[in-house]
């Protein structure tokens, strides 16, 4: 019997093995070939930077031939602002959906699980006709308020699934202490879903950091482009400066590690939260 489990955790480590190895082989490539001549990219894409292919000329490219950091400035702005603001509403309509019973509530989930389904790529003629009515296209705030709209669905569904589990009398218990319901919400309820709310700030950033078609549409001007559009300033019809392109999208993978290594043990706690009873 001990046989046995021994086999099964051994192919079941083996194949997550696989797994990592085949997402995180094509971020190694990225990483590798930006530290490259354009000649060994292509020479050799596979190898490791060494004396002869070593160079940073990928780097001093979106430096000097772009305002990357303007387009990084950007990104960083609209991804905290969105999922600042996605988080804090979703926190609360997930804790008045999970908490307080009443007759809408069930329509409420199932709108809810429409907004999932839907891609609201789907809208984007009737959004631009929204933003230029608003006078919002070409600025920071039309995307921050499409990414709001995007990510509130899935971080209320989520949120409320784990608010769920919460006993209700430690909430009782707060309330017969006199306690308001803000201060039950952000003194007892906030730091038992830190798990959840990591898990759900990961899947929403993600989504947010490496979109190009809101951009695209709503914000082309080189003032408030993301850095997923000025990379593609790189990318030519007939010649594309990979150097460029390949440094770039390095830089671009440096938030979301760092993002994932800081919240990494919360990260593995709300994702795990469900599996394990």
């Amino acid at each position: 019997m001990a046989t046995k489990r021994s086999i099964n955790a051994l192919a079941v480590h083996a194949i997550l093995l696989v797994y990592c190895l085949i997402a995180l082989w094509p971020i190694f490539l990225v990483i590798s070939n930006s530290f490259k001549s354009r000649k060994w990219i292509f020479r050799d894409p596979m190898a490791l930077p060494n004396a002869d292919s070593f160079s940073l000329i990928g780097f001093e490219k979106i430096l000097a031939r772009s305002n990357f950091e303007l387009y990084f400035a950007n990104s960083i702005i609209i991804t905290v602002v969105s999922l600042s603001v996605t988080l804090l509403i979703g926190a609360m309509a997930a804790w008045a959906l999970a908490g307080y019973k009443y007759r809408g509530n069930t329509v409420l989930a199932f709108y809810l699980a429409i907004g999932i389904m839907v891609p609201i790529r789907l809208g984007s003629v009737s959004i631009m006709k929204l933003m230029v009515g608003l006078g919002l296209m070409n600025t920071l705030t039309a995307l921050i308020l499409v990414y709001i709209a995007m990510s509130l669905p899935l971080t209320i569904f989520i949120l409320s699934e784990f608010m769920q589990q919460i006993p209700n009398d430690l909430k009782e218990a707060a309330r017969c202490d006199g306690v308001s319901e803000y201060r039950i919400f952000f003194q007892i309820i906030l730091p038992l879903i830190r798990p959840a709310i990591a898990t759900v700030g990961v899947f929403t950033m993600v989504p947010v950091w490496n979109d190009l078609w809101f951009p695209l549409i709503l914000a082309p001007g080189d003032d408030v482009r993301t850095i997923t559009l000025g990379v593609q300033g790189f990318v030519g019809q007939y010649v594309t400066d990979w150097n460029a392109v390949l440094s770039s999208l390095t830089l671009a993978i440096v938030p979301v590690l760092l993002l994932y290594l800081i919240f990494s043990r919360q990260l593995i706690r709300g994702i795990t939260a469900g599996a394990v009873k």
